[in-house]
């Protein structure tokens, strides 16, 4: 599809600018729209906007359309279930022509007097962005820490209301990661602070009721930049931990709640590449772990006065097929949540050692996680359960009587959706090193394998993040329109376990890329599509993975949507004062470091731009993000705009209001997915 010849394509200015190390040179001319305070900067900006809207006008109508369907799907006055937590009932919910959430509570009962804790309505209002962080409260259930964020930068202001009251105190705490932990004193506060340069959360504070910020202690500072820190209670109330993380590296400190001026104390010093996290019950902590090469991690345990790795034994003990991601603990058994294969399962066991058993899913291709069980005491577990063809459903367990309550299944309105018209499976594509690579697949039933249909191909693909096969009331606009929906798990996510991640990563990365072309290469062997109609898309790390693979193969894709995409690899990676830079060595390497570099370089989206042809492309970026910023998508843009020889759709929308998650409000960003829909659609020549 051609561009819009009526419209004049934005040409960005040429500055040169010449980047050196190790005796490489690469000529960057787009360096000087990093300057996001330069009003060439964003005139250029606003000028890719206007060229966006002007060769979608004619979609303008459908965007509508698309935006009211998909709103359609979901319930206005909409609740979550309660879930009980010290003697209170605590609810978000959401009511009609409202975009933002409420949360309140209900002593006891649910059947009390219902307490307004927190309407973002009236607290969004003035705000294009507002964003509730955490809220965390206090032990009498008296007062409420709260965090704010209006720019979208993932940077909170803290706040302490009274509950009794209903007063805000006047004292604030800016620039906080927005979590926070209240020791069991009612009095002491803990909370993280981030890097005012990096954003690098680095600093955990002790502040005191009643006294000014500016007195608050420093009680740990993360010196290492590849480390983040974090602070929280366990779930048995008694402990306060401090979390130091980087990618393969783990440390905690701990400390009784009941004395919060006392000195945190080192649960296991850093090693590098030991992974643990923990959790408390009785007189012991439990711990997730890779010591002694357990790839796939283990369960150990150890008292809670010998906190060092020479005490922890073994609970469940590695296995090479099957990966533990998370325990929850209850006073009367143990919850692990384990994947093999793919799948996720639930696994319970007694503390006394009578019953260890599985829940039984049937499906190939759902996901299923534990849910928010805050109650130690509670004999029932919460867990959510969904699959590509059905709606979420959130579920209690009782572990007495082994009966399932299905508390709340997802409604999607609108009258026309029924789950048996649509149909899931999972297929294996083979990768061109031999390794098999999972598809998780959904369509509407009854659509003929001929190579005619539109294929929308979806992966991220990076920090061992994985991509479970979820259900969709959005998604719902494309297959009802004849598109197939594929989530390609590639190397990179631990989909298949821990190894899967490592051999997607480092000097791996490539794997990630190949695998997602390999499983284009296969739908399009298998007919489930064409290369005239196959699109593909990711954003974040998931966008590198799209301005990977459009280098490599662009012929084998009708249009690319990436998302807040991570293009310029080198250069950021070079660039310490970026947020999140110092942590992501372990991912993708240091370029500081000259073999590194020559492998980066070789991959890096932006510098490897050439004279060819491209798909269409639509781009996406918020000038806001702290996770990528919004120069990486704008260079590339303008050096694709430079160099591609095509004359395909080439459009980059930057929501100049927005971050890394886009716009705040609950349905202003169904906008946003009903322009993207558009642009794919349109191209499919499918226009309502």
């Amino acid at each position: 599809m051609k561009e819009n010849n009526t419209i004049k394509t934005p040409k960005a200015k040429k500055i040169k600018k010449k980047l050196e190390i190790h005796n490489d040179v690469r000529i960057d001319n787009y360096f000087w729209m990093n300057d996001r305070d330069d009003k060439e900067v964003i005139a250029h900006l606003n000028q890719e906007n206007d060229y966006t809207k002007a060769s979608l006008k004619h979609t303008e109508q459908f965007q509508k359309d698309l935006f009211e369907e998909m709103k359609g799907r979901i319930k206005k006055d909409d609740a979550s279930v309660p879930y009980k937590k010290n003697g209170y009932w605590y609810i978000t919910k959401y009511e009609k022509g409202k975009d933002y959430p409420i949360y309140s509570r209900k002593k006891e009962s649910l059947d009390a007097v219902e307490e307004i804790l927190f309407d973002c309505n009236e607290m969004a209002k003035g705000h294009p962005y507002f964003q509730l962080g955490g809220i965390a409260i206090s032990a009498d259930n008296k007062l409420a820490s709260f965090s704010v964020d209006t720019v979208s930068r993932r940077q909170y202001t803290l706040y302490i209301k009274n509950l009794i009251t209903g007063e805000i105190y006047p004292d604030k705490i800016e620039n906080t990661t927005g979590s926070s932990t209240w020791a069991n004193d009612n009095e002491t506060l803990f909370y993280a602070q981030k890097n005012e340069v990096t954003l690098r959360s680095e600093t955990i504070f002790r502040h005191k009721l009643n006294t000014s910020s500016k007195a608050d202690k420093i009680v740990f500072h993360e010196k290492d930049e590849t480390f983040n820190t974090f602070v929280y209670k366990t779930k048995s109330q008694k402990y306060i931990v401090i979390g130091s993380t980087s990618t393969l590296t783990s440390e905690y400190r701990i400390l009784n709640a009941n004395t919060p001026d006392e000195d945190f104390k080192i649960f296991q010093a850093r090693e590098r590449e030991l992974e643990y996290s923990i959790a408390h019950y009785g007189e012991h902590f439990y711990i997730i772990t890779n010591k002694d090469g357990a790839t796939n991690f283990k369960l150990q345990k150890t008292s809670e006065n010998r906190t060092s790795k020479e005490n922890w034994v073994d609970i469940i003990p590695h296995r090479n097929s099957v990966l533990i991601e998370d325990i929850e603990i209850f006073k009367g058994y143990l919850v692990v949540n384990e994947r093999q294969d793919g799948l996720n399962k639930l696994r319970i066991m007694s503390w006394d050692g009578k019953q260890d058993y599985y829940f039984p899913f049937n499906n190939e291709t759902y996901t299923t996680a534990i849910g928010n069980n805050p109650d130690f005491n509670s004999d029932v577990l919460r867990y959510s359960y969904n699959s590509l063809t059905t709606p979420s459903s959130v579920i209690d367990y009782n572990f007495e009587t082994k009966e399932k309550t299905i508390k709340k299944e997802q409604t999607v309105l609108g009258g026309r959706f029924n789950k048996e018209n649509y149909e899931s499976k999972r297929i294996w594509a083979v990768a061109r090193d031999g390794v098999k690579v999972p598809i998780s697949l959904v369509y509407k039933k009854g659509i003929k394998l001929d190579g005619s249909n539109p294929l929308l191909q979806y992966a991220y693909g990076s920090y061992g993040s994985t991509v479970d096969p979820y259900f969709s009331s959005v998604r719902l606009s494309l297959l009802d329109r004849g598109f197939i929906y594929a989530i390609s798990h590639v190397r990179g996510s631990e989909y298949l376990g821990r190894q899967w991640y490592e051999n997607g990563k480092l000097k791996a990365k490539k794997n990630t890329f190949t695998d997602f072309i390999d499983c284009s290469k296969h739908l399009i062997k298998e007919k489930y599509t064409s290369k005239s109609h196959l699109y593909a898309m990711g954003g974040s790390a998931g966008g590198l993975l799209m301005g990977a693979i459009v280098n490599m193969n662009p012929e084998l894709y009708n249009g690319v949507i990436a998302a807040v995409p991570f293009v310029d690899v080198i250069t950021t990676m070079l660039d310490d004062s970026i947020p999140l830079t110092t942590g992501e060595y372990d991912e993708w390497g240091n370029p500081n470091n000259e073999e590194d570099y020559n492998y980066i370089k070789t991959y890096s989206p932006y510098d490897n731009v050439m004279a060819k042809e491209y798909p269409n492309m639509l781009v996406t970026t918020g000038l806001h993000d702290s996770q990528v910023q919004y120069f990486e998508p704008a260079k590339w843009v303008a050096k694709l705009r430079e160099l591609k020889t095509d004359t395909n759709k080439l459009l980059f929308h930057i929501n100049m209001e927005a971050g890394h998650g886009g716009a705040s409000g609950r349905f202003e960003s169904l906008k946003e997915v009903a322009l993207e829909y558009a642009f794919l659609l349109d191209l499919e020549g499918i226009s309502e």
